[in-house]
């Protein structure tokens, strides 16, 4: 079986779970037959782990327009690329400033890069932890927080089963696809995304194309904090 046939497979077994989970997903799901759940992943620069957690820190607290500004800033530093941990350690971080990260922020990114630097930290040893203890040694780092790491997990690792409750725009999401009349917390959200288990992030990515322009890079790769 090839790597696409594969592919295929597992999304029609995933769409068929989460149309017999939940009636909101059976209609999401319905409604876009042609969905493609990664699609999005083409508007990004290639990235690694570290390039998606750079990614992630940046665009905390800030809009979509606002985070691609300052990574197109960031790549211009760079020569068109997203910084290696090195490469980000080698520059002067007032350079970072002007591109537009806050302080806090190149704070935060240069002690991950100087913990992926002097082998406390090893981004192919990263990728293949289990969730939790992934979530455990990146979110020891001042600056880095669950959402943070669970945007990293779908954008570099593409892990199958991440929801982000604290993203304001996918509590929105799911206010709009299940008709609350509140913005549900995210405990709600949390709640809610049991019975998609262990499909969430394909979930997700179903109610965020629900809710935004197809033309929009989903606001997973945007936490609103952490």
């Amino acid at each position: 079986m090839t790597e696409d046939s594969s592919r295929a497979a597992w999304l029609a077994q995933a769409r068929s779970y989460l149309r017999h989970a939940d009636p909101v997903l059976a209609r999401l799901i319905n409604d876009q037959p042609d969905f493609d759940p990664r699609a999005w992943m083409a508007q990004l620069p290639p990235m690694d782990l570290y390039g998606a957690l750079l990614f992630q820190v940046t665009g905390q607290q800030l809009s979509v327009p606002a985070t691609r500004r300052t990574l197109a800033r960031i790549q211009a530093l760079f020569g068109g690329h997203l910084p290696a941990p090195a490469e980000l350690l080698a520059v002067d971080p007032s350079q970072l400033r002007q591109a537009g990260l806050s302080w806090r922020k190149i704070s935060t990114l240069r002690d991950l890069a100087t913990r992926l630097t002097d082998g406390r930290l090893d981004q192919d040893v990263l990728s293949i932890l289990p969730d939790d203890e992934l979530m455990a040694e990146l979110t020891a780092i001042s600056g880095i927080g669950p959402w943070t790491v669970q945007g990293a997990m779908l954008i570099a690792l593409q892990r199958e089963d991440v929801v982000l409750p604290g993203d304001l725009a996918l509590r929105k999401a799911v206010q709009a696809a299940y008709q609350l009349d509140h913005l549900p917390a995210q405990e709600e959200v949390l709640a809610i995304a049991e019975k998609w288990r262990p499909y969430r992030s394909l979930a997700t990515s179903y109610l965020f194309s629900a809710a935004f322009e197809p033309a929009e890079a989903p606001p997973v790769a945007r936490p609103s904090n952490g």
